[in-house]
């Protein structure tokens, strides 16, 4: 399968934003919010296709690249290509590396590096269930 591209999103405000996203969404999308661990619909789901950003509809992970981290998020290994920015999160009283989306700028999660999982990036893409949206892989 082909590796989708989106076109960057046209830029909302927030009031724009929160009539386009449920009051959940909002929180974690454009407040850097975050669901509790082990409620997200993707934590344990194994369909294989393509993880969009709920807000923007943009590409951001492969099924392929989902892996079981026991964290209570869904964990990917690598996002697509120009998929996910990476900035330095100072918040929580630690230094840790927020991802966001890049067509709109939507919360995802974190990155973490080096916590030994057998992947080939040794990262794990902490991503809320809630920023995401699952598209399948079409059948052949």
């Amino acid at each position: 399968m082909p590796t989708p591209t989106a076109p960057r999103a046209q830029p909302k405000s927030e009031e724009e934003w929160r009539t386009v996203l449920t009051p959940e969404q909002f929180r974690v999308l454009r407040l850097k919010g975050t669901e509790r661990p082990g409620t997200g619909k993707y934590d344990k789901f194994d369909d294989q296709g393509i993880y969009h950003c709920a807000a923007c509809d943009a590409p951001l992970y492969k099924s392929t690249t989902k892996f079981n981290s026991g964290c209570g998020w869904p964990a990917f290994f690598e996002a697509l290509p120009n998929a996910i920015n990476r900035h330095s999160d100072c918040s929580m009283g630690m230094v840790r590396i927020e991802i966001t989306c890049t067509s709109c700028g939507g919360h995802l999660g974190h990155v973490f590096k080096g916590e030994g999982f057998d992947t080939p990036t040794d990262e794990r893409h902490c991503v809320n269930s809630i920023s995401l949206k699952f598209a399948p892989e079409p059948k052949s």
